[in-house]
């Protein structure tokens, strides 16, 4: 009997905290971190003051946990379908990559933009740990694309001359600037000719021969 109910207060335990991130989650990704309050999160939450300083030490503490689930929710559902299987043919990996990001935008109705990047934007001149961490999410980001492009290198499929690291930044910028141009511009048609682009830009990497 203790026994279950220690399960059943994990549980329950685990479901409030979420809860507290997700309602966090969706205010900073309209009006921004300074700007959501922590009486903001509490309201949207329906959590008391007391349970949330029983899960965070603070709001930064918060905003940590939201970039965990952000990017946790990042790799299962853009990345890790795309890239985990391992005989996959890497450009078609990445395209499959570009098709995902679009369609999340496509289905926020260009509405928040990236939370990545909302967050690079705003914290990363005034708060170093955050600073820190968002480089670090972006350039794993940008790992992952790297050894893709190399993996078609060694494959035959990428030519010798593309450069796989700066592809892979010149891809990650050019898809944070297309969010937040179809943030601004509220029209998911930038991001579509932004994703055409990028694809067409793969497709001078490939051997001339083919």
């Amino acid at each position: 009997m203790t026994s279950m109910a220690t399960g059943t207060r994990s549980r329950d335990g685990k479901q409030t905290r979420d809860a507290i991130v997700a309602a966090a989650k969706r205010l900073m990704q309209i009006k921004g971190y300074h700007a959501t309050s922590l009486d903001d999160v509490l309201s949207e939450s329906g959590a008391g003051k007391g349970t949330f300083y029983h899960y965070f030490k603070s709001k930064e503490d918060l905003g940590y946990a939201i970039l965990d689930e952000v990017v946790s929710s990042f790799i299962s559902q853009t990345l890790d379908p795309c890239f985990s299987d391992p005989a996959g043919r890497p450009l078609a990996q990445i395209r499959c990559f570009l098709d995902r990001v679009l369609a999340a935008q496509r289905a926020s109705s260009c509405v928040g933009g990236c939370p990545l990047g909302n967050l690079a934007s705003e914290l990363s001149d005034v708060h170093e740990g955050f600073r820190a961490r968002l480089a670090g999410i972006f350039r794993a980001w940008r790992t992952r694309l790297t050894q893709a492009l190399e993996d078609a290198q060694r494959r035959g499929d990428v030519a010798a001359e593309c450069r796989p690291e700066a592809a892979a930044q010149f891809v990650v910028a050019s898809l944070e600037g297309a969010i937040l141009m179809a943030k601004v511009a509220k029209d998911i048609r930038v991001m579509e000719q932004c994703v055409d682009e990028l694809k067409r830009y793969l497709t001078v990497y490939e051997p001339r021969s083919r």
